[in-house]
């Protein structure tokens, strides 16, 4: 299974894609452990990431798509992988989509994760002011103003993704302001409902490939035809009238024909009679 969890900051995509793994028996891919773990491997685009980041530039997005391409062939992606940070933009989206088209593979799924922005500056400040009273430290990335931005940002960059997948019929939407348990037993109900129904699709095509293999089977042997019998027609009462007629007529013709011949002796005989009186 092949999934991308989508949803701004707070949503609780890293909550969910744990229990994903844990379920299903996936990884989840962070481009930046990838990143870091290309960079420590030294493969060759870990060190063309190596030189970027250390020069403080943002990493292209040929080098991630690279890097993705180099960890979904490990073993343990064998059966389907999380992509946790990536894609973040559409075009990012669309050179993902052409990188698992080469490899000859497709997403599963894009689960969303709704939730209303001003719940989430909400929750926020009261864990704030909760760390606060019991005297803890607060991170610093993790304050309302920095989620404002946050927020900002996903709604540019990547809330367009919504769209993009959606037209691909591939997007799935989940009410993440629920209680935990309960997105995720959203998610699931949602993921087996694809499941079954790529079950089926698979069962309608073997059944299809089975009937058209035995339909090619049977068709030489339907196209050996025996010689068709010539069948003589008996004749009709109209052609037994007709041949009748012409036997009659026929008939009447024989001494017509005798007399002329006959008239045509006679008529010689006086032209050798005045032919001889001549001579004499």
């Amino acid at each position: 299974m092949r999934l991308i969890l989508l949803g701004p900051p707070g949503a609780g995509k890293g909550t969910q894609a744990q229990r994903l793994v844990a379920r299903h028996g996936i990884v989840q891919l962070s481009t930046g452990d990838m990143l870091r773990a290309a960079v420590a491997a030294g493969t060759p685009v870990g060190l063309k990431a190596k030189d970027i980041m250390a020069s403080g530039g943002l990493v292209p997005d040929e080098v991630v798509i690279g890097i993705i391409a180099d960890r979904i062939e490990l073993p343990d992606a064998a059966k389907g992988f999380i992509l946790d940070g990536f894609p973040r933009t559409v075009p990012q989206a669309e050179a993902l989509d052409a990188l698992l088209k080469s490899k000859g593979l497709k997403l599963d799924a894009v689960v969303e994760l709704r939730v209303n922005e001003s719940a989430l500056l909400q929750r926020v400040e009261a864990r704030v002011a909760e760390m606060t009273g019991r005297g803890e430290t607060v991170r610093i990335d993790d304050t309302p103003e920095v989620l404002s931005k946050r927020l900002a940002a996903y709604r540019s960059q990547t809330e367009p993704l919504v769209h993009y997948y959606s037209e691909r019929r591939n997007l799935l939407t989940v009410d993440g302001m629920m209680p935990i348990q309960e997105v995720t037993d959203d998610i699931e109900r949602v993921l087996s409902a694809i499941v079954s129904s790529e079950k089926k699709t698979a069962k309608a095509k073997a059944s299809a490939k089975k009937s058209a293999s035995k339909t090619s089977a049977a068709k030489p042997a339907a196209n050996r035809r025996t010689p068709a019998k010539k069948t003589v027609k008996a004749p009709t009462k109209a052609t037994k009238t007709a041949a009748k007629t012409a036997a009659k007529a026929s008939s009447k013709s024989k001494p017509a024909a005798k007399a002329a011949k006959k008239t045509i002796k006679t008529s010689k005989a006086p032209a050798k009679s005045a032919k001889k009186a001549g001579k004499k």
